[in-house]
């Protein structure tokens, strides 16, 4: 029931990750040295933990929006370093905290760490993460990106809550779902970019349009996630195909295929997902009706539209390696899903 893929698609999204990550890399070495001077601590189970987390291999997307958002308005200083490790501390504290609250065991196919350590020190870690890129907002000195990082910080932590509020339910409009992850996860992308033009001096409008763009990138980035639950490229990813279906949480496919659906079928759904009383080939028979009504391909077909957006975002800016490489990004989150 996944969707096919192609791998002339997907190794163009490599490699225009790969281009980014190429372009950063001078930049991006100093960020990982910042980050691990700053996750040590005299505790010996902060560093260890927040190691394990750090370096479970993610992609570093977010520090990276910063760095190239930061040289595409001109930058030519250092601030984007350690702003770019504020960043990623923000990002890998809200993972720490979000697999505690999911219950998750595995994250990019690994033990997650409160799977390792138990639920008080992941929590307890990911606080102190907070902490630290606090510290390192603060040193920065600008209040403007004080406001718009910890702007951001509360954002995530609502939009955690409204995810926590609405789960489970198939009541679950698509404008809320939407609002649910522009808080979550499209909040941060945004302040990643923006930041750039700030420490750049940039004028507004500038501004707004690199947050323009991050928002409509972290969209796309999560919209993907949720197509990616119930693609067979999730077992690449280190993950069970239907994770988010077996938890009962409701993502944009879940909201579509209920909404197009038979009562029969709202049914079947309300017993799974909102009662969670799952029997053997329930999933296949969510994929099932995910499939008949479209929801992955809608979902995805949701994603290109913010895809422009976020494209569109870019044009003011000069043609120069940074903006494509920002545009071919987009193409990338998109293209994860095939």
């Amino acid at each position: 029931m996944g969707i096919v893929v192609n791998f002339e698609e997907e190794k163009k999204g490599e490699s225009a990750l790969a281009r980014l990550q190429k372009l950063v890399k001078e930049d991006m070495d100093k960020v990982n040295q910042t980050i691990v001077h700053n996750m040590q601590s005299p505790v010996a189970l902060i560093p260890q933990l927040a190691g394990h987390l750090i370096a479970s291999g993610g992609k570093r997307l977010r520090p990276m929006l910063t760095l190239a958002s930061s040289r595409l308005c001109g930058y030519k200083g250092d601030r984007h370093v350690d702003l770019s490790a504020c960043v990623e501390f923000i990002h890998s504290a809200t993972l720490l905290h979000d697999d505690v609250v999911d219950e998750s065991d595995l994250r990019r196919g690994k033990d997650t760490a409160n799977a390792v350590w138990g639920n008080k020190a992941s929590v307890l870690v990911g606080d102190f993460l907070f902490s630290r890129s606090f510290e390192l907002m603060v040193a920065d000195g600008s209040l403007e990106v004080l406001r718009i990082l910890s702007r951001a910080s509360s954002v995530i932590a609502e939009g955690e809550v409204l995810q926590l509020i609405t789960a489970n339910d198939t009541d679950t409009t698509e404008d809320s779902y939407m609002e649910v992850i522009a808080a979550k996860t499209a909040a941060l992308f945004a302040a990643a970019c923006e930041i750039g033009a700030v420490i750049a001096e940039r004028p507004s409008a500038e501004q707004e349009a690199l947050q323009s763009y991050g928002r409509n990138l972290g969209i796309i980035f999560q919209l993907v996630d949720d197509v990616l639950d119930y693609s067979a490229e999730q077992e690449k990813l280190g993950k069970s195909v239907g994770d988010d279906f077996r938890e009962g949480k409701i993502t944009l496919p879940i909201v579509l295929a209920f909404r197009r659906g038979s009562e029969e079928e709202r049914t079947f759904w309300r017993r799974t997902m909102e009662d969670l009383e799952q029997q053997d080939g329930d999933l296949e028979k969510a994929l099932e009706l995910i499939s008949k009504h479209n929801a992955l391909k809608d979902t995805i077909e949701r994603a290109r539209h913010y895809g422009a957006i976020a494209r569109d975002a870019l044009a003011i800016f000069p043609d120069n390696e940074y903006r494509q490489s920002l545009i071919d990004i987009v193409d990338f989150c998109i293209e994860r899903a095939y």
